[in-house]
């Protein structure tokens, strides 16, 4: 059967990249910076479903894209999370903070609707990202 990403997390994300296994998503509200990683494995749902080595690579890179999104979009803090309770999938969601924005200090699960980013902000986004992970510059 093989991988197949979850048809929420693909009508709701922009694919950036696939680095070593693992998709790296930008979740399709323009509220927040919000990366979405999912392993390219069949069946996770759950961390320890990973091999270490696989699950050593989602947390890294999750923790390189974190600090890098924290000066670059002026976080206040970066929010890294499987929650999976909508999406069983295994995903990681790496979130930029602010206190300015719509759910703070509140989890962003469940709080309003999210807002469609316009395409010259999601092509900005994914240009900027995309050049971090090709090149750890911000371009």
């Amino acid at each position: 059967m093989g991988f197949a990403l979850d048809q929420r997390l693909a009508d709701s994300s922009y694919l950036i990249a696939r680095i070593d296994g693992i998709q790296v998503r930008l979740a399709d509200d323009s509220r927040y910076v919000w990366l979405v990683l999912v392993p390219e494995c069949e069946g996770a749902r759950e961390l320890h479903d990973l091999a270490d080595d696989l699950r050593d690579q989602m947390m890294a890179l999750a923790t390189q894209l974190g600090g890098w999104m924290k000066p670059t979009f002026t976080a206040d803090k970066i929010n890294i999370a499987a929650i999976g309770n909508l999406v069983p999938q295994l995903h990681l969601h790496v979130v930029a903070r602010r206190r300015d924005d719509a759910a703070w200090p509140a989890p962003i699960w469940g709080h309003g609707e999210p807002v469609e980013l316009a395409d010259v902000k999601r092509d900005r986004l994914v240009t900027a990202i995309a050049t971090f992970l090709e090149t750890g510059e911000t371009g």
